[in-house]
């Protein structure tokens, strides 16, 4: 075969920069709606609070004593609230002012905040890095958590509280990160669930949760979502 004529090379040469314009401009409107997504979903979490405030008060406020300066509580009793999403965090402190959450230290402690107190300390956790666990975990629960049990009417976690625990939010309801959380605490709190003791989730889905879960399953899925 002979080699191609000039014309011949241009024509390619034009037509090899034209796909790998195409390419660069998709990969580009690519990252752009990721970075749009990244954006919306950072908003979603911090909400309409300020964190560099709100990083002023909850230390002030003393917040960071038990929870951390990052949101990482050094306490297993005591939740991380690193990445939380403000919408959830502002909740329990409401309920917390209203009583319809029960903590002796955390009553008082919120019983003075104004709402926008409130929402600017929620703002501060929720912009820290996502909690995280640590891998090699227990992973005897991850069938429940994925899964459910549709024989006692369990439904998945994974359907409320998202991908590895992250949280969502979705029809106006925003459901916690659970993945990273403190074990302990998980399992505390789903106990208070199933003894009535804790009632403030919508609909009292919670405590229904709860009630169909045996002590070892909440045991397994407390180290579970510790680990992810």
């Amino acid at each position: 075969m002979g080699r191609p004529s000039i014309g011949t090379r241009k024509n390619y040469r034009h037509g090899r920069w034209q796909t790998w314009f195409l390419v660069l401009a998709f990969v580009a409107s690519t990252q752009t709606v990721a970075a749009e997504e990244g954006a919306d979903l950072n908003s979603q979490r911090i909400g309409g609070g300020n964190p560099g405030i709100g990083k002023q008060q909850s230390d002030a406020g003393r917040c960071q004593e038990c929870h951390g300066s990052d949101g990482m509580s050094n306490d297993e009793r005591i939740p991380n609230h690193a990445g939380q999403y403000a919408g959830y965090l502002i909740k329990q402190l409401d309920n917390f002012q209203a009583g319809e959450r029960k903590h002796p230290t955390m009553t008082i402690m919120a019983e003075d905040l104004t709402e926008a107190d409130k929402a600017d300390i929620a703002a501060y956790f929720a912009s820290q890095k996502v909690m995280e666990g640590e891998p090699g975990s227990d992973t005897s629960a991850k069938n429940l958590f994925l899964n459910g049990d549709s024989a006692r009417d369990l439904p998945a976690c994974v359907s409320c509280h998202g991908e590895n625990g992250k949280g969502r939010v979705a029809d106006n309801v925003t459901y916690p990160v659970l993945g990273g959380q403190r074990r302990v605490y998980l399992r505390s709190q789903l106990v208070s669930w199933k003894l009535g003791e804790r009632a403030n989730s919508p609909g009292g889905v919670m405590n229904k949760v709860a009630k169909a879960l045996t002590d070892d399953e909440m045991t397994a899925l407390a180290n579970y979502l510790a680990g992810l």
